[in-house]
């Protein structure tokens, strides 16, 4: 059993022992701390909290405790219901709420769940927010309301089509194209909150859609990370179906991939470097997206004479460096796209009306815009370390071997990034386990998987 608490939440299996996993005790406490930071942080002067979950089979029993504890601090709660996380990023906004939490495990199996917190701006807490919240909890500071002071609950479930108008309001959103384009699409939502939503957004964009494993139970049909290791059912109703296009979420419904017209895999990391690849042809501005993602986002910015900027691993950091840069678009290479005309989140609401804006305005098939982009192949590996290694002195080691080196670019903002001409490899160790992660990028899969057994040996 499992219980994690970071600057982004809590997060843990249910059922089990206090302390251990993530259970009513430890749910009050984490959501008492929060609601204390809100408090002293001051940032709004709004009394009230938005709270929105996925469709997991223990979000209902979290999020009585989460609205109850909330109440229990003096807030008012805006309980908005199933709701995706960037429905709920944008609802504190819309709200002019003081936060939110978010109850989701986000591609974690279905025994998990989690917390997600958020500030006044509906986005994630930074890193310094994160750790006030945790040491808050710590010390169980907390100061409850008295009976005259207890907050109101309230249910407003109009936050999904709010969410889908702002799509369809945004610039780029080309609902004519879309629609005159006639397209046939097949989605799978994991049986999770996209399954709401995502009809309602396809209809009002006026394509025909089926969906896979789309009634909201909780019951995840295979494991939800939207892999291609876990997407075999859709990738063969695409190939056998007729359809212009697959579409697959998470179960909170930020992450977005694509499956071609042919059944194959779009590319996880090429759903970032297609929608800016739009963006950029309409509108001239820098791109941001973490250190561990795809290098064919430089390159289609850079053809567009953009300015890419790498942010350190992590949804906060990246929205921070595309505020400091002023970015046009963003994200990660997991399937997250970020685009600041509608708010600081991965979005896939907004991933899809924009990827179908482009497939619609250049005519052609998914697989033909697929393969109008730099091809790269990544491999994602793991050290396995003993507790206790010095994994910043591993990691310092090979950052001061190939400093200097010619053609080679470090970058240790995070970990340790090699920027090779043909190639790269980003070692950063995890924040939860005894590892160090190495992904790698090259041409092939076997250079990108030869690169990273040469750091594996460099770094034992």
């Amino acid at each position: 059993m499992t219980l994690i608490k970071s600057i982004s939440g809590i997060r843990g299996t249910i059922g089990g022992h206090t302390g251990d996993t993530l259970n009513p005790l430890d749910i009050v406490k984490f959501t008492s701390a929060y609601a204390t930071f809100i408090r002293r942080s001051k940032h709004s002067e709004s009394n009230s909290i938005v709270v929105g979950r996925d469709a997991r089979i223990s979000g209902e029993m979290v999020k009585n405790v989460v609205c109850g504890t909330l109440m229990g601090m003096g807030y008012d709660v805006i309980n908005i219901g199933l709701a995706t996380t960037p429905t709920t990023e944008l609802a504190v906004r819309m709200s002019h709420s003081a936060g939110g939490i978010i109850i989701t495990a986000s591609h974690n199996p279905r025994h998990w769940n989690a917390l997600k917190l958020l500030n006044e701006e509906g986005e994630f807490l930074t890193k310094t927010d994160g750790n006030e919240v945790l040491a808050i909890a710590e010390k169980e500071d907390f100061e409850y309301a008295d009976v005259d002071h207890l907050g109101h609950y309230t249910e407003d479930n109009t936050y999904n089509q709010r969410h889908i108008d702002s799509v369809l309001n945004l610039r780029l959103v080309d609902t004519d194209a879309i629609r005159n384009a006639h397209f046939h699409v097949c989605v799978d939502s994991i049986n999770s909150v996209g399954g709401i939503i995502l009809p309602q957004l396809l209809d009002a964009l006026g394509v025909e859609h089926k969906f896979l494993n789309g009634t909201p139970d909780g019951n995840f049909a295979h494991n939800p990370e939207p892999l291609e290791k876990n997407l075999g059912g859709i990738m063969e109703e695409v190939k056998e179906g007729n359809y212009d296009l697959g579409i697959v979420v998470d179960p909170d419904v930020d992450r977005l991939a694509f499956i071609e017209e042919n059944g194959k895999m779009y590319g996880e990391e090429y759903t970032l470097v297609t929608v800016a690849d739009y963006v950029l042809d309409h509108v001239k501005g820098s791109t941001v997206s973490n250190l561990s993602s795809t290098r064919a986002l430089r390159d289609v910015t850079e053809k567009h004479g953009c300015k890419y900027y790498a942010a350190a691993v992590g949804e906060v950091n990246v929205t921070t460096k595309m505020k400091e840069v002023n970015a046009v678009i963003g994200g990660e290479g997991n399937g997250g796209v970020i685009y600041p005309e509608s708010h600081y989140g991965r979005d896939a609401l907004v991933g899809i009306a924009l990827f179908l804006s482009s497939l619609a305005q250049k005519g052609c098939k998914a697989s033909e815009l697929r393969a109008s982009f730099p091809s790269y192949f990544m491999a994602k590996d793991r050290i396995d370390l003993e507790p206790g290694t010095d994994v910043d002195g591993l990691l310092d080691r090979v950052k001061r071997k190939y400093e200097g080196v010619r053609d080679v670019k470090v970058t240790d903002i995070d970990g340790v990034k090699l920027d090779f001409p043909d190639c790269w490899v980003h070692m950063r160790k995890s924040n939860t386990e005894p590892i160090i992660r190495v992904y790698s990028e090259a041409k092939t899969m076997d250079e990108a998987q030869q690169l990273a057994k040469k750091m594996q040996k460099e770094l034992a």
